[in-house]
């Protein structure tokens, strides 16, 4: 019998939380890494923040560059794969080169879902998603430049800030009525529509572009008749999962790969993690999760699994965002209609509540991420609490 080895697809943050993983849940097996950019496994969420706002940008690597060695782990940067053999159990790579696997994790990520109107007017419309992305941002968003945002999501919304704060001119053009509408409950989109729109950010809801022309500057003619001149423009309008190899490999897929509970695909032999992948609910409906935290969650969870033990215990879902000088942290369900105050958000300081049959079921914390660990341990709970007791700020909040 062969020695096992584990071949991870992918270097962003699941592929790399999945080798930590593995090495932590006592797995000293062979086990490669392969990934189509040059440089170690690096932090997302700064590319919108961080990257484009710091004097002396740098990536955050999410693993320190010593671990790698140390933990025994063969790396394989900038190289591409060609297809997946799951008979034969091997991959091979586009220079020919053939790796045999007794595992696999796919965490091969997602794109930003194209829009051909816009691609159409050349390297001056962006996107981003990764390093490079960033930092031809960066040079673009230049103090006092036409910046178009399309897309008032997380991303959008972020770009927009750090834009504002590189002394932009920038209008945000959304067609849904609302902000990050797909994610936060209405309460935090009215804040953050406020919060923008006071910072000087032009945001138009409700809105279509029709055309798109190329030139100095570029023009965009919305579906109301009004025109738009940028000088740069940038689009987030959700994305395309990588799921082409898992696709010709005939593994379950629909944007994106399809897994179970325990992140395994439907060969038995494969699993796979972060936003590439769909999970399979208990109802049969497939949903996504796109966030950092569920990329280190799915990597622990598909770790357990390749090694047989047991999944680890689930915790409500949580993400963040930082726009300004806001930190606003979501955790549990985003998705009710009924949601309480504590504080004040013109201050800037604020929590908001949704409760279910006298329950905590989600939270969104306003510069407030002290309060984080509690909010968890209280929807975690079950605990029965009251509104006007969690809305009190002369009550602290606390478990039994």
């Amino acid at each position: 019998m062969s020695e096992p080895m584990i071949a991870i697809i992918g270097g962003g943050q699941a592929g790399a939380m999945a080798a930590a993983a593995l090495r932590q849940q006592g797995y000293h097996g062979s086990l490669h890494l392969f990934s189509d950019e040059s440089c170690l496994p690096y932090e997302r969420p700064p590319l919108s923040k961080a990257m484009l706002l710091d004097a002396t940008p740098q990536l955050q690597p999410v693993l320190p560059a010593s671990w790698w060695q140390d933990n025994h782990v063969e790396l394989h940067l900038g190289v591409a794969l060609r297809d997946i053999d799951r008979q034969a159990q091997s991959l091979t790579l586009a220079d020919n080169r053939i790796f045999h696997w007794t595992q696999l994790l796919l965490a091969t990520g997602a794109a930003a879902r194209p829009l051909p109107l816009l691609d159409a007017l050349g390297e001056r419309c962006l996107t981003l998603r990764h390093a490079g992305d960033a930092m031809r941002l960066r040079a673009a968003l230049q103090p006092g430049s036409a910046v178009v945002i399309v897309g008032a999501g997380t991303i959008g919304l972020e770009l927009a800030a750090s834009a504002i704060q590189r002394g932009c001119r920038v209008t945000v053009v959304e067609q849904a009525p609302t902000v990050m509408g797909r994610n936060a409950p209405w309460p935090v989109r009215d804040y953050l529509l406020a919060r923008h729109r006071q910072a000087g950010v032009r945001v138009l809801l409700n809105s279509v572009i029709e055309q798109a022309e190329p030139g100095t500057p570029l023009t965009l003619t919305l579906q109301s008749g009004e025109t738009l001149h940028a000088d740069t423009v940038v689009y987030g309008i959700g994305i395309v999962a990588n799921d082409t190899l898992a696709r010709r490999a005939g593994l379950e897929t629909a944007n994106g790969i399809v897994v179970d509970a325990d992140c395994r695909t439907s060969d038995p032999a494969i699993f796979a993690a972060g936003d590439v992948t769909l999970t399979r609910q208990t109802d049969g409906s497939l949903a996504r999760v796109e966030s950092w935290e569920n990329a280190n969650v799915q990597a622990q969870i598909a770790a357990a699994a390749m090694l047989g033990r047991p999944r680890p215990a689930g915790a409500p879902g949580w993400f963040w965002t930082d726009q300004y000088l806001d930190n606003l942290q979501f955790i549990g369900d985003m998705h009710g209609e009924k949601w309480w105050c504590r504080g004040t958000p013109a201050d800037r300081k604020a929590i908001w509540f949704q409760l279910r049959d006298g329950a905590l079921t989600g939270a969104v914390a306003l510069n407030h991420g002290r309060e984080i660990r509690t909010l968890r341990k209280l929807i975690q709970s079950g605990q029965l609490v009251s509104a006007e007791a969690l809305c009190n700020e002369a009550i602290p909040l606390k478990t039994r």
